[in-house]
């Protein structure tokens, strides 16, 4: 079982650590290609997955619900935790609130499930993704106006996805396979811009991000382990929402929190800790679901 969880997050974190390495040596200049992989690679990836003819949106409404619920409750979680603590909620609530399930959950979830968890786990990504974009900055910057979340690419990519699987429609081969092929390189890109973003990161609140870093995975589990009570969900995807529970702060975070001049200090903090701390936190989620 040991060997196994190691040969699932070896590929991830080894291209992570190869990412943080050249940022720290070479101090490469990703805005372009972080910007093409949340504008073009995503929502091709996005697409992709759900307008497949396999993709039927009915097997997935009671995740997508199960999702919400998670991190949703992980919200709540946070606030209880920010009060308690004596942080500023709108600094503590969106990194407990919205976890990384695009740069590592995407991948981890294929690694670990296979190509069929794709689907699934893309749907989880877009019901964070989707949140995060509205929600999340407006809770930032109350002046955000939540009907603009269309326009985000890989929201109108959702959309357009479910459209054309919904109605059955079937995508020219050789345009999907194209498709496809700009969805791959998305995973390695993001795993990859994910170390180098953490170069940035600046640890000073270690308290803080240490406190967050338990947190974050142990409210998240502990919540999908709730859910899975009530929700009668197939085994494959029972397995997807506790491995869900488990990922640290996403990096978004950061960038939202210095956008919008939200101690973005304190931000970076509990996201780089919190990633790190997965090296302990993934391990046991994989082992509770692995067979």
């Amino acid at each position: 079982m040991l060997l196994r969880i190691v040969s699932i997050l070896f590929p991830l974190f080894s291209l992570t650590a190869l990412g943080y390495f050249v940022g720290k040596r070479m101090r490469p200049d990703l805005s372009h290609a972080n910007k093409l992989n949340m504008d073009v690679f995503v929502p091709a990836l996005v697409f992709a997955a759900l307008a497949n003819k396999e993709f039927r949106i009915a097997d997935f409404g009671a995740l997508g619900v199960a999702t919400l619920i998670v991190v949703v409750g992980s919200g709540l979680v946070g606030w209880l935790l920010a009060r308690q603590a004596g942080v500023a909620p709108k600094t503590f609530v969106p990194p407990m609130m919205f976890n990384n399930c695009g740069n590592l959950g995407l991948p981890l979830s294929v690694l670990a499930f296979g190509d069929a968890a794709l689907a699934p786990a893309v749907v989880m990504f877009m019901v964070s993704n989707l949140l995060h974009f509205s929600f999340g900055a407006w809770l930032l910057d109350h002046r955000i106006k939540l009907w603009t979340v269309w326009k985000v690419p890989s929201v109108l990519a959702t959309l357009l996805g479910l459209a054309v699987g919904i109605a059955g429609v079937q995508v020219w081969p050789p345009l999907m396979l194209a498709i496809k092929m700009l969805g791959d390189i998305a995973i390695p890109l993001m795993l990859f811009a994910l170390g180098v973003r953490l170069t940035d990161s600046r640890i000073s609140s270690i308290g803080l991000g240490l406190y967050s870093a338990v947190a974050r995975p142990v409210a998240g589990m502990l919540l999908a382990l709730g859910v899975l009570l009530v929700f009668d969900l197939p085994p494959q995807q029972q397995a997807l929402m506790l491995v869900f529970g488990a990922l640290p702060p996403a990096v978004l975070n950061y960038i939202f929190a210095e956008r919008y001049h939200q101690e973005p200090e304190a931000v970076a903090s509990m996201v780089l800790i919190g990633n790190v701390a997965a090296v302990l936190f993934l391990p046991i989620a994989l082992a509770m679901v692995l067979p």
